[in-house]
């Protein structure tokens, strides 16, 4: 049996927790909600011409709680057997609701989740479960919320605890959990090679880019450099023209120079000018 989280107060001095309220019943009816704090039920006594009602007090535990639907086998879509065990939060809300509405408000929100839990499992696969698990949590706490309201339960959260599988099945999910783990760890590797790859040749490019650009400068350098002494030997060339003397000076300038050096030759040449022949052939 499940406990309720109700009792029944016998004594005249009633003490209320935060954690409870109470239900003050007269000859049975529901009069009146005790919040916290201390009350005093009168005395019954019957004189027969005239009596009193009799009081009863009965509290309700309205703190959060936790209930446990354990090993429940249940056949998915795919007609595989496993089992489930649901944890469920819950707190009353509506003390006269969970005492009247239902005969024991725990037990029924046991088999609402428990047939919840069937339903949604009968729409599912195995492999639906096994990569959306929370799936099973949703629609538990979606169908059960709004008819444990009616009950005066506020159900928190109903989460999926366990899944137990066949024995056979169970091994052969662990080799297929194994063979994932090695082709996601492959994977991993392959993408790791491929970036490093790509960061290479990414380099090489850049590498080949910068050296073409270099040579590139390089000869636009050495263009330019050799564009201008031939735009100053232009220039000189005109001078030179222009004025004769000039280029007589570097002539005897660059003599000077050579003769400085021992092994030096130099040729100079003189226009000859003959005598003319004599009649007598001498």
């Amino acid at each position: 049996m499940l406990h309720t989280g109700t009792e029944e107060v016998r004594s005249r001095v009633v003490i209320i927790k935060p954690t409870h309220r109470g239900l003050w019943y007269e000859d049975g009816v529901l009069k009146r909600l005790l919040e916290p704090g201390r009350y005093v039920r009168p005395r019954y006594f019957n004189f027969g011409f005239w009596r009193r009602k009799r009081v009863e007090v009965q509290l309700v535990d309205v703190r959060e709680r936790e209930l446990t639907i354990k090993g429940q086998e249940i056949l998915t879509g795919d007609k595989v057997a496993i089992r489930v065990s649901i944890v469920v939060q819950f707190r009353v809300t509506d003390p006269a609701a969970a005492l009247h509405a239902v005969q024991n408000f725990e037990e029924r929100l046991y088999s609402d989740v428990q047939l919840a839990a069937r339903r949604s499992l009968a729409t599912m696969t195995l492999e639906d479960i096994l990569t959306n698990r929370n799936r099973l949590s949703d629609d538990i706490l979606r169908e059960v919320k709004e008819a444990a309201s009616g009950y005066g339960v506020s159900m928190l959260r109903a989460d999926v605890k366990d899944i137990v599988f066949p024995g056979n099945l169970q091994e052969i999910m662990n080799r297929v959990l194994a063979t994932e783990r090695m082709s996601q760890a492959q994977l991993v590797e392959a993408r790791t090679k491929a970036e490093v790859g790509r960061i290479d040749a990414e380099a090489m490019v850049a590498a080949a880019r910068m050296k073409a650009q270099a040579e590139a400068e390089a000869h636009r350098i050495k263009t330019e450099a050799e564009t201008l002494s031939v735009r100053e030997r232009e220039e000189a060339a005109k001078v030179y023209t222009k004025h004769p003397a000039l280029l007589r000076l570097q002539e005897l300038e660059t003599l000077r120079e050579l003769a400085r050096t021992a092994n030096a030759r130099i040729y100079i040449g003189f226009d000859k000018h003959l005598p003319p022949d004599r009649e007598d052939g001498s």
